[in-house]
């Protein structure tokens, strides 16, 4: 049973996770509540071309794929990603402003773990770093 996101040990969180955002209030949110947990490296991207590079060079434990970019769509991002996503090298989590959409149903086919409305709470982003990242020594 995982743990209630109240009951997270922040400081026993370890991993990297990679934030693909091209708004920056929303990558400002994404990194403000992410400075909570000492260890948690954040990537930032601001486009899906760089994002993909990103998780393709960094291999993150976790990313989160807004699904309106600039440049290619988030289910754009997670058709390049699928090989590393089937591999289970890689959990994307789609942050979306649509409660559901058809690019969401099919990300989510392609093999996207979760899909998570905007905006992103502090308790939704705990939750969702327990079960994604591992427990090291503080």
């Amino acid at each position: 049973m995982s743990p209630k996101p109240s009951e997270v040990d922040v400081e026993a969180l370890r991993g990297t996770v990679l934030c693909i955002e091209d708004q920056p209030v929303s990558m400002a949110l994404v990194e403000a509540m992410l400075s909570e947990f000492p260890g948690v490296r954040l990537i930032k991207a601001a486009n899906g071309h760089d994002g993909v590079r990103a998780a393709q060079t960094e291999h993150p434990d976790l990313v989160l794929l807004d699904m309106r970019l600039p440049d290619i769509s988030g289910l754009e991002v997670v058709r390049i990603l699928n090989e590393l996503i089937a591999q289970r090298q890689l959990r994307v989590v789609l942050l979306t402003a649509d409660s559901f959409s058809m690019d969401v149903i099919k990300a989510m086919s392609l093999g996207a773990h979760d899909y998570w409305v905007k905006p992103l709470t502090r308790e939704r982003l705990r939750a969702g770093l327990a079960a994604s990242l591992r427990v090291g020594e503080a």
